[in-house]
């Protein structure tokens, strides 16, 4: 093996585009980064200009490229990327035809409501819930509201995907249209029993099949493209959480993976076969053939980064992470928040119910409010770990991961809140690690060791009958919490005069 041979990774996230560049050591060479931010031109609606989202990625990896050594032979790129974002573009001229609809993006939820498919029924076919953050229903109402799109599809010149599928095609002169059964799941379009697009779903949104990418395993051969004159082979595409928990080693039994970002995902494997547990999205690994898909039991939270984000943007509550630890070390009583902004995720899957905060006191200020947001983060993980717990999940530790993992408060709530240990892993790139583990796999590289050991171990200290009595508490707050909402939404309480 040449000492200066290199796998190059993407990774296109929610607040940024990285590039990476790994050795044969299994260590990064190389890396950059650039900031991405979506715009919100209205209630419900988050986009990206899908442009931007481009060309961000692209100098990243120019610059990944600059720095590494003249005549470095480049034995093939990944690509990992937010999941249910979705770009549609015409296939003559390559161009975007509207804003990118992020996973964010609530503006569908509406035509939803008219779609007839029940959810179990769509949960049996996909593994997920009927739910306005999927790609299906932002597809659907930009055929409905964008002539561009309409007009599009009804020449056949429509395509749509997700981000991996849109970089892909750029990359490739638009030979290369493909994603992976993780991404292509994220769609709420995709039989993940059969591994094909669902008739019954392309139809009940009304997208067309010739619009939608190729789909393959994780690690496979998607083609070829051109970087600077030399041939490099495409030899994976995954969802981001899905490289994330290869990145963390979070693969086996016993073992899953937290990830607290924009979002929050709770992973847990649970082997060739999906478990079914009403409330948890049943979800694709990441593989390297058909017949060795993976699967896992998953919960996600819509407002993880984005909550301390808010207090920070709409409050001036706090300017960053190490603000947020300060707080949380001086807060006195606690103060209860259920953060709901973009909605409530598994296992309640409830997006009517608005922010709520309770436990107000006069001794109540800017540190308890910051260690509720913080607590409400790690109280909601809870609910879903006992969830799959109470449905067969082994699950003996959390290896951690993320912008919010260097938060000592939140990790320990969440080690006491689950009752298991929670691990801080060391690698923030684990996203991008487990992309190109993914890819050294397909094209027989063994590049990689064992998962990263923690950098810091967080234990249990509450007792079984103190945890009980919490999350029966908390439980309760979210029920009230949705109850008020409802009556709110009722009286339009809440309008503007």
């Amino acid at each position: 093996m040449k000492p200066s041979s290199f796998l190059l990774v993407l990774d296109q996230g929610s607040s940024g585009s990285r590039a990476a560049a790994f050795g044969a050591d299994g260590g990064i060479a190389a890396a950059a980064h650039r900031k991405l931010s979506p715009s919100y031109p209205a209630a419900g609606r988050v986009e990206y200009d899908a442009e931007k989202l481009v060309s961000g990625q692209l100098a990243a990896l120019d610059e990944v490229l600059d720095a590494l050594p003249k005549g470095a032979e480049l034995r093939g790129l990944a690509v990992a990327c937010q999941r249910s974002t979705i770009v549609l573009w015409d296939r003559r001229t390559g161009e975007p035809l509207c804003p990118a609809p992020s996973w964010q993006d609530g503006r569908a939820s509406d035509l939803l409501g008219r779609v007839r498919l029940l959810n179990p029924a769509v949960h049996a076919v996909t593994g997920l819930y009927k739910t306005p953050y999927y790609s299906a229903s932002k597809l659907a109402w930009c055929l409905q509201h964008i002539p561009a799109v309409s007009r599009a599809a009804a020449s056949g010149d429509l395509l749509a995907g997700p981000v991996a599928s849109y970089l892909l095609w750029r990359l490739s002169g638009g030979k290369i249209f493909a994603c992976d059964y993780s991404l292509a799941q994220r769609t709420l379009l995709f039989n993940t029993g059969k591994l094909r697009w669902e008739p019954r779903l392309l139809s009940a949104f009304k997208v067309p099949l010739r619009a939608l990418p190729s789909v393959l395993p994780s690690g496979a051969a998607y083609g070829e493209i051109d970087l600077r004159g030399r041939r490099v082979p495409v030899a994976a595409v995954i969802g981001d959480q899905q490289a994330a928990q290869a990145g963390l080693g979070a693969c086996g039994e016993g073992a899953a993976g937290l990830n607290y970002g924009t979002g929050a995902f709770l992973m847990a494997a649970t082997g060739g076969r999906p478990l079914r547990l009403k409330g948890m999205l049943n979800s694709i690994g990441w593989d390297s053939s058909a017949a060795a898909t993976s699967y896992y039991v998953e919960a996600t939270m819509n407002s993880c980064g984005t909550a301390l984000e808010w207090l920070k943007q709409r409050f001036g509550l706090l300017k960053g992470v190490e603000d947020a630890a300060a707080a949380c070390a001086a807060a006195g009583p606690r103060t209860m928040v259920l953060p709901a902004i973009g909605g409530i995720g598994a296992p309640y899957w409830d997006y009517s119910t608005y922010t709520t905060v309770t436990g107000l006191t006069p001794q109540t200020g800017r540190d308890e409010v910051i260690r509720g947001f913080v607590e409400g983060i790690a109280f909601m993980l809870a609910d879903s770990f006992h969830h799959m717990k109470a449905g067969g999940v082994k699950i003996n530790s959390l290896r951690a991961s993320g912008g919010l993992s260097n938060l000592d408060a939140l990790l320990s709530a969440q080690a006491d809140l689950c009752g298991v240990e929670v691990l801080r892993m060391p690698d923030s790139e684990a996203t991008a690690r487990g992309a190109a583990m993914t890819a050294a796999s397909a094209l027989g590289l063994r590049w990689f060791g064992g998962p990263p050991a923690a950098s810091a171990v967080f234990k249990p200290r509450m007792d079984e009958k103190r945890r009980k009595e919490l999350l029966s508490a908390w439980r309760a707050f979210v029920r009230d919490a949705a109850r008020m909402s409802k009556s709110l939404r009722k009286f339009r309480a809440l309008d503007p005069r």
